[in-house]
Order: C-alpha cells, then structure tokens, then sequence
C-alpha cells in the first residue's frame, strides 16, 4: 500500500492563517511536509491548487516543487493534454528519456465524470501518459445517489464497467500500457446534497471494488483521510479513521488523500496533514500483521516470568522495547499534571507545533545542479512561450 497526500483542493487552513485560497508557497510547504514524513510513500500531485499562479502554468512550478523539494515519487498534470506532455517532458529531464519510455515513474489521475461519461481533458491526457508508458489512474468518482445508484450492487456495477472501458481505451492506445483500478467513494446527505465520508455504504462499496480490481489483476487506488467536517475535529476524526481503516481492509495498492483532506476535500488543512500523517503509522503497523518466529513466540520470556510477575524486566522486554510498539510523533501520553503544566495543549494546538518543527528542520534531497539548471530552464522557457490565463 503506497500512501500520497490529499490532492486537489482549491483552498487550505492552518491554525493562523484560518481558510484561504491556496498558493504556491503553501503548495511548497505541504511537498516539505510530505517528504519529512516517515509514513508517506509519495509526494502526490496537486497537493493544493496555488491559485495565485496562472492555470495554463502552475502545473510546472507544482511538478517542479515535487522534482526539486523532494525525492519521492509525484504525479504528473491532467487538467490539459499538453499539460500531460510537458509532465512527461519534465520527467525525461529528472530521468533521462529513454529510461522515461522503458520505466513507469509517475502516476495520473484519469477521473471519469461518473456516470459513464469519459471528457476530452482526462481522455487526452490518458492517451499521453499511455503512450509514454506512464500510469493512469482509472477512477470513477462516485457520489451514491447523485453519480451512481443508491444501492451497493448498483454502484460497483457501473464502478466496474466505467473503469473496465477506460483501462480497454488504454490499452488502445499502447498495449500494456500502466493501469490502475480506481474508486473514489462517498455518500450523499439527501437533506442537503452535500456528501458524506466514513459511512458504512462507501466502505461497503470500496471492499466490493478491491474485490473487482483483485478478479481483473489490477492494482487498486481508493480511500483516503476522507471527512466532510470544517475543522481537524472530532467529526474529522471518526470520518477519517473510518475512510483509512477501511482503505487497509480493502486491499488498496494506492491511497490518494490519505492525509490533509477536509470539508469535502475543498481544503488542504496543515494541522490536519501532520495528524494524519501520524496516524498513517498506525496502518503501517497493522499491515505488518503478526509475526511469527522464535522471538516472537516468546517462550524464554514467558518462562523467565511464570506466574504473577511481570515483564517490564525481563531479557525478551529489554531486547525488543525501542521496536515492540508503534509510537505517535504527535500525541500526548503524559500524566494530567504534566500535561497542564504544559499548557493543557490540544491535538490541534500539538500538531500546529508539528507543523512549525517539521518546516523549520527540512533539508532538501540531493540533485544533480545540471538537473536542476535543466529542470528551471525548461520551466521558464515554457512560461515565456504563452500568456497567462486565469480560466
């Protein structure tokens, strides 16, 4: 199970600034803050839309903030083909071009604007990754009620034929072509139209749809930190660990938004992104299942303490107590009185310390300067060769 961040969001919040449009500098804090993490495989795509950089262009400083602040795998643009062909250009700049064409580096999300309609946006941009032998997220986004039946069954049987037709169309356009099962799952709220995360249905849906991705040998992409809540709150948090408990269960090979997502996925939270990044170890240690060896049947131990002792001493406690037990980098364990000596500190005042320790400490990965010359000279280039647009 590879783990990226949330992606798409128009807006964001932080403990000072409150909600407010996006912008690059957040979009580079948030790259920053996903390749500090210890739980995060992947640095994802549009982390936030920086909105104060023109449409036409923002989809080369965004790759090449992933590119030069980070060394974790990213994904490449969608919202245009040519968009799509300069993130595959990029790529043979940071790779080389022939091992661009003989490797898969980079993931895309090709969304089917459910039910069953394929627009020339995504389509284009799947044929370009296609053919470039990069692979496409095929993923249905499903909003039960609204994009899809009410009914479970109902639901996976168009998830299935929407993603079958766009895996055929790729493999149209480049046999064996990169593909991936997608299913972007949620509810909706019939007294308001607004949708809903953590329900029973979507997870209901998403098992059935690993199920499917597992018949046809598909890698699956699903689930994610999922709430509709407009705070990191208590709602916030039943809702995501909901959606990410039942992503684990599911089998999914590739978590999208797996931290940072709220209201909908309207907003890019940065307290938010650390609490979930930390609970993201927790499913590391779940998918690790149970081992079973010498060691871990313990047998010296339970010997050594018999009968109405206990284990904090003991040889087989000593020799495995740094690695037993998952560790939060982020909550509070302390007695009451230390805790309030401290301030009384909530998870969400933690995690804004977090977010402040983690910026503060980054240190950029290595690259190569003529890479990175290349890199910036390409981007520039390209912004000089058109006019900015905003729409």
């Amino acid at each position: 199970m590879v783990l990226a961040p949330v992606y798409g969001p128009p807006f964001v919040r932080d403990a000072k600034g409150g909600r407010r449009y996006a912008t690059m500098e957040d979009f580079n804090k948030f790259v920053k803050l996903a390749y500090m993490s210890k739980w995060l495989h992947h640095s994802g795509g549009t982390v936030c839309e920086p909105t104060d950089i023109p449409v036409n262009k923002r989809h080369l400083d965004m790759l090449l903030a992933h590119m030069t602040l980070s060394d974790k795998p990213f994904m490449g643009s969608v919202t245009e083909p040519s968009r799509a062909q300069d993130s595959v250009e990029m790529c043979e700049i940071l790779f080389g071009k022939e091992f661009v064409q003989n490797n898969t580096v980079m993931t895309s999300l090709t969304n089917i604007n459910s039910p069953m309609t394929f627009d020339d946006v995504m389509m284009g941009s799947l044929e370009v990754y296609a053919a470039n032998n990069q692979a496409c997220i095929i993923s249905p986004f499903i909003v039960g009620g609204a994009m899809a039946p009410v009914s479970v069954a109902g639901t996976l049987t168009q998830v299935l034929a929407e993603v079958m037709a766009g895996v055929a169309y790729s493999q149209l356009v480049r046999p064996g072509a990169p593909a991936i099962f997608g299913a972007f799952v949620s509810s909706i709220d019939m007294n308001s139209g607004a949708p809903t995360f953590g329900t029973p249905e979507a997870s209901l849906v998403t098992y059935g749809a690993g199920q499917l991705a597992r018949r046809m040998n598909l890698p699956f992409r699903s689930a994610g930190s999922f709430c509709g809540s407009k705070l990191p709150d208590a709602q916030a948090a039943y809702e995501t660990a909901n959606s990410l408990n039942m992503g684990l269960l599911s089998g999914v090979n590739f978590m999208l938004h797996s931290c940072g997502w709220l209201e909908g996925g309207l907003v890019a939270d940065f307290e938010k992104f650390v609490m979930d990044a930390d609970q993201l170890g927790t499913l590391h240690g779940l998918a690790k299942g149970v081992p079973i060896s010498e060691d871990d049947q313990a047998m010296g131990a339970i010997r050594e303490v018999g009968p109405g002792g206990h284990y904090l001493g003991c040889a087989h406690t000593q020799a495995n107590f740094k690695t037993a037990f998952w560790k939060s980098d982020l909550f509070d364990y302390k007695p009451f009185e230390t805790w309030e000596e401290e301030g009384a500190r909530d998870t969400y005042a933690l995690a804004s310390n977090r977010v402040e320790y983690l910026l503060s400490n980054y240190q950029a990965p290595p690259l190569d300067p003529a890479i990175r010359e290349a890199l910036e000279a390409y981007v520039a280039e390209k912004k000089s060769a058109s006019p900015d647009a905003f729409m």
